[in-house]
């Protein structure tokens, strides 16, 4: 079967390569794959940060945004039958350690990933552990059901602390996730929605995806614009995803006293926080890592399936596996949102 391939520790370094399905084991499933998503991390791998070159074992198929068709049920495993649509959990989770134990699943003592300690969805078939695999309704199309894994990072995001219901909404940062997010608290009843980023294209989805105002961070001082929008009181919840220093304080210079600060995306190094100004604004900040396992599952679900949020404008290309470095390119180059990879055949 093909598969997409990181094979070498240096920027680039992935391959088309044909390899042999493995037969799953006992807890495991064989799927075949419908579609997958080109992720943030994938990119990370593809530049070969040096946090993915510490974990990694190559070669290793990517992909870790997935759905697809339960093709082969290894011994043991329970509630689900072949010809089943399942989406993919990205967090391999013990169901063990403590954090598992006391339901918090997602932040797994244990966790590995799909795409980075195993083999992914890049691919006509992968096997993985049955603990992974969310049963979808029969209709929903694997090109949208391949994105539940980052949509429930916003569905996480905008369901947390205070949730978004009649509040002030700025969303920084407009890759898909933002944009996701942005549509969620739309569906979700959130008043006013800000949402900031540099990239044209991501700024015009923003607006497709219900934003009521979208701030070129380039052009415009993001805090000051939302003061004007609020009559200088601040947003009532920031969510952070650009990963950026200058987007971090510009979230939290935006945000009204007691607000929520949610941090999807941090910084890639340590950056200094002036405390004395954080206890005089009094923020309540919620880490959103990963899903609600599997609570963020069912929301999600259900607001795509009452039609709430639509996930097209966020898809900006379908591509063929064998096309699959041609989706990179057109992420580094700014042109795509979430290209989504499908089998040739």
């Amino acid at each position: 079967m093909l598969s997409l391939q990181k094979i070498a520790p240096e920027v680039g370094g992935i391959a088309l390569r044909e390899i042999e399905p493995r037969d799953p084991g006992p807890g495991e499933l064989l799927i075949r794959v419908g579609a997958a998503g080109i992720c943030g991390t994938d990119v990370q791998i593809y530049n070969w940060a040096p946090r993915m070159a510490r974990r990694m074992v190559l070669p290793r198929v990517l992909g870790h945004e997935v759905s697809g068709t339960v093709a082969a049920i290894g011994p043991g495993v329970e509630g689900l039958v072949a010809g089943d649509r399942v989406s993919l959990e990205s967090h391999i989770f013990c169901g063990r350690c403590r954090s598992c134990r006391l339901g918090r699943a997602h932040l797994c003592e244990q966790t590995r990933y799909p795409g980075i300690d195993i083999d992914g969805g890049f691919a006509e078939y992968l096997t993985v552990p049955a603990s992974i695999a969310w049963a979808n309704p029969p209709g929903l199309p694997h090109e949208t059901a391949a994105m539940l894994e980052p949509f429930g990072i916003a569905v996480h995001a905008c369901t947390a602390g205070a949730g978004v219901s009649g509040l002030s909404v700025l969303v920084n940062g407009c890759g898909p996730i933002g944009l996701m997010a942005v549509a969620v608290a739309r569906a979700l009843g959130a008043g006013r929605i800000v949402a900031c980023d540099i990239n044209p294209v991501r700024l015009r989805a923003a607006e497709t995806m219900g934003a009521d105002r979208a701030v070129d961070a380039g052009r415009e001082e993001l805090a000051g614009v939302v003061g004007d929008m609020t009559g200088g009181a601040g947003v009532d919840v920031g969510v952070e995803l650009s990963g950026t220093e200058a987007g971090f304080n510009a979230v939290f210079a935006s945000l009204a006293k007691g607000g929520d600060f949610r941090l999807v995306g941090a910084p890639p190094s340590a950056i200094p926080v002036d405390f004395t100004y954080w206890l005089l604004k009094c923020p309540v900040m919620h880490n959103i890592h990963g899903r609600l396992i599997w609570k963020t599952w069912q929301r999600a679900t259900e607001l795509l399936a009452a039609g709430a949020v639509d996930l097209a404008p966020v898809r900006s290309h379908v591509l063929p596996l064998s096309e699959a470095p041609r989706g990179f390119e057109l992420i580094r180059d700014g042109e795509a949102l979430k290209p989504v990879l499908v089998p040739d055949s």
